[in-house]
């Protein structure tokens, strides 16, 4: 009886527990029915999501667009600004590229006369500024064709007053910011001029850039010439002191020569009294003068060929790393019988240390070595505008093997020894030494001032 209880109680139980979990999964016992319902709302999910990635890719796309159109738009006005302002990015406007290649700075007044004489028959003609309309006034055509000639005088006056300035103010710097402010009044202008249908007419602006061009270029040559000028009287008080040093020295090795053929000429008439062991000592005197002789001679001979020989001198390669930095180089000539007072008188006050020499290179034919150096490396010059400037940023090597390609065997000095430079160094490192160590010793005291004291 007890067991068939128990199993009785037992079967109740499971029966509950069917029923509980019928009950938890009653909403679903339709399986595909719930499937499809889950997949539905999982659908629209997506799609909901969908249509917002959708509507923020439209508006990041809205904001590119925008984006670029506000950046366009201010490019434009910064340039337009840029045009007025005094300070100019060359990048901005660009490298000026020359129009005119004449060979002496009056051509270009001529030219830019014959343009000015152009601008003149144009505007005698009537075909500087036009108007499009036979414009009445109070029915007279008379009064209109009067009054359209003073707006278009009134017109041509504006433009060239603005011209006449920008043209006269160009420089190296702002020859293109100008062309963009001529072109800008001549936009300005005749914008104005479009109530009354008057317009300056194009050919005239371009004669006012062809003037504004032979302008700059007129004083780029000026500058030019006159570089080239302070280049010749250079050369030329190069010339005088290296002639002065031709003289002095054959006045020197003359005066040399003449001391020794009178101790010689006293030595050999003391030979043929002497005896024995002073005879022997005068003949050692003998051929001592008679070697120093021979070499005051050739001092001499030396001195008055350099002289007559123009083309004979040194060419010299040099560095200054305290000043200018590693791999720049000064490749130039010298005529002078000392070459290094010449590099000593380039380490003047004019730059804050002393030259370095690498190679002194002596040639009958001086000036077409250095010429044939400068031209090699002409790519590579430090200052792209004036000529005269002959430093070049190459590596000693490269002039090395330049020099020996040329045919010439020269000793180059590899390192510079730049003394004043490496002790400057050095003493400005100790200098921050002191300082640092001076700091260090200044934060003891102030957290341990006791010990100190002790």
């Amino acid at each position: 009886m007890a067991l068939f209880d128990f199993l009785k109680k037992k079967e109740f139980e499971e029966i509950q527990n069917l029923k509980s979990q019928l009950e938890k999964y009653k909403p679903i016992i339709d399986v595909d029915a719930e499937t499809a319902k889950r997949k539905q709302e999982l659908e629209l999910l997506i799609n909901q999501k969908n249509l917002e990635i959708k509507s923020i890719e439209d508006n990041i796309k809205d904001l590119k667009f925008n984006y670029q159109v506000a950046l366009d738009t201010y490019t434009k006005l910064r340039k337009e600004v840029s045009i007025f302002e005094s300070k100019l990015d060359l990048i901005e406007f660009g490298i000026y590229e020359p129009v005119y290649d004449f060979e002496k700075s009056d051509d270009y007044r001529i030219a830019q006369k014959k343009v000015i004489d152009l601008q003149k028959d144009m505007i005698s003609s009537e075909k500087a500024a036009i108007c499009r309309t036979n414009w009445t006034i109070d029915g007279s055509e008379a009064k209109g064709r009067a009054s359209t000639k003073r707006y278009i005088k009134l017109t041509l006056r504006a433009f060239n007053g603005e011209c006449d300035s920008l043209i006269s103010k160009t420089k190296w710097n702002n020859v293109n910011q100008m062309r963009e402010r001529i072109k800008k009044s001549f936009e300005t202008i005749n914008k104005i001029g479009e109530s009354q249908t008057v317009s300056i007419h194009t050919d005239y602006l371009e004669l006012k850039l062809m003037e504004l061009n032979l302008e700059y270029e007129y004083q780029q040559k000026r500058q030019k010439e006159k570089e080239e000028l302070r280049a010749a009287q250079e050369e030329m008080r190069e010339e005088e002191k290296a002639r002065k040093e031709f003289e002095q020295a054959q006045r020197e090795a003359e005066k040399e020569e003449a001391n020794y053929e009178k101790a010689l000429e006293k030595a050999r008439k003391e030979f043929e009294s002497a005896k024995d062991e002073k005879q022997e000592k005068l003949r050692l005197q003998i051929e001592k003068l008679e070697q120093e002789l021979k070499e005051a001679h050739e001092n001499k001979e030396r001195a008055l060929s350099m002289a007559q020989q123009t083309k004979r001198g040194h060419v010299y390669v040099i560095s200054n790393i305290g000043s200018f930095g590693e791999n720049v180089y000064k490749i130039g000539m010298t005529r002078r019988l000392e070459p290094e007072d010449r590099v000593k008188e380039l380490g003047d006050a004019s730059v804050p240390f002393q030259f370095d020499i690498h190679a002194m290179i002596y040639s009958d034919e001086a000036p077409t070595l250095e010429t044939e150096l400068h031209k090699t490396f002409t790519n590579k010059k430090v200052n792209m505008l004036n000529y005269r400037k002959e430093f070049f940023n190459v590596t000693l090597d490269e002039i090395e093997n330049k020099v020996k390609e040329i045919g010439i065997d020269a000793e180059f000095i590899k390192v510079p020894e730049a003394m004043e430079y490496r002790e400057t160094l050095a003493i400005l490192a100790k200098l921050n030494s002191q300082t640092e160590q001076k700091s260090v010793e200044e934060l003891i005291a102030e957290e341990f001032p006791s010990s100190l004291a002790i």
